[in-house]
């Protein structure tokens, strides 16, 4: 009996320690450096690439969900957003701007499966390193490191802007809106994946939704989530969109990646075995937010929303407001 109660008392410790530590060893955001240095040392260690494979974001299941590898549901992920988009109508040699390309697993795609031209930028100089390294020489895309929310690109450079799951990192979703838009030539097609919460316009977050977001935010260096809504409108608040931003909602496409996230742990254990006591530590200190992550997704707290605007001819735009202008003076 007294056994019994020694190891009881001994996991009940360890579960204690383990809730600490993983509140005090949150990488909450601070700055862009924040950001970049996570990333860097998930980049690092290799577990990350180790699961999630050259793809750092979530897969695409169907609607309905079908049973799927982890790592070709990410490589669908990619057509289904591309084909989405428009992407797979444009020519060879479209120029594509991968914002928030991590370790350029999007970009090779789009430069080995459609023949565009591809530039990817991610904040994480290791990500870069690391892209560069995974990309053969004979295929069209190259990284660089840089800021989302001032881009080192002149106006009107790309034919086509793609993100995946970059916009929680960035702290000024306005700014995000207006570079994204910027450097997209007039005509030109922007597609954005995210992460989002619901709308709280339309329903406030409970107080027992509240500490939970607040996890979210903090245990992955996120500054803020948009909604589906919000981030829409800011798009078309630039005054750069040409109509109306088209929206979709991916949720029930891409909600089996967070639990076969950590399937992947139990039936792949020599990603984290080879790094020791370390390596077990590190995986499973994101467990817990990993199940808070398909908790929120689950029940409508998150949202995977889904993005697409054409830039609009803004000089024509200008013309067409001057011309309206001068009706209504000689009217």
């Amino acid at each position: 009996m007294n056994l019994v109660v020694l190891i009881l008392g001994i996991i009940i410790t360890l579960l204690v320690i383990g809730i600490v530590l993983y509140f005090i060893t949150a990488r909450r955001y601070q700055s862009g450096n924040s950001v970049a240095n996570s990333y860097d040392q998930w980049t690092e260690d290799g577990i990350l690439e180790f699961y999630w494979g050259e793809h750092i974001h979530l897969g695409h299941y169907g609607s309905p969900p079908q049973k799927k590898d982890f790592l070709q549901a990410k490589y669908d992920f990619v057509c289904e957003m591309a084909n989405w988009a428009g992407l797979d109508k444009l020519p060879a040699s479209t120029t594509v701007l991968d914002v928030g390309c991590g370790i350029g697993g999007s970009s090779r795609i789009l430069a080995r499966d459609y023949g565009f031209d591809v530039t990817g930028v991610t904040i994480s100089p290791q990500q870069v390193r690391r892209a560069k390294e995974l990309t053969p020489e004979e295929v069209n895309a190259s990284f660089v490191a840089g800021d989302a929310m001032s881009l080192s690109f002149p106006d009107e450079s790309f034919d086509v802007v793609w993100s995946i799951e970059t916009g929680p990192h960035i702290p000024d979703k306005d700014s995000f809106a207006r570079e994204l838009l910027r450097v997209l030539k007039p005509g030109g097609i922007l597609v954005v994946a995210d992460w989002n919460q619901r709308d709280e316009r339309k329903k406030p977050l409970r107080w027992w939704e509240k500490p939970v977001m607040q996890q979210l935010l903090d245990q992955w260096s996120h500054p803020a989530f948009s909604s589906i809504e919000g981030f829409s409108e800011r798009l078309e608040g630039t005054g750069l969109v040409e109509g109306n931003v088209i929206t979709d909602d991916w949720t029930e496409a891409t909600l089996p990646s967070w639990l076969d996230t950590i399937w992947q742990g139990i039936i792949r254990p020599q990603g984290w075995m080879r790094y020791g006591i370390r390596g077990f530590i590190k995986s499973i200190r994101e467990v817990p937010t990993i199940l808070l992550m398909r908790w929120a997704f689950g029940t409508g707290l998150c949202r995977f929303g889904m993005f697409r605007a054409v830039r609009a001819n803004t000089e024509n735009q200008s013309q067409q407001s001057l011309a309206a202008s001068a009706d209504t003076a000689t009217s």
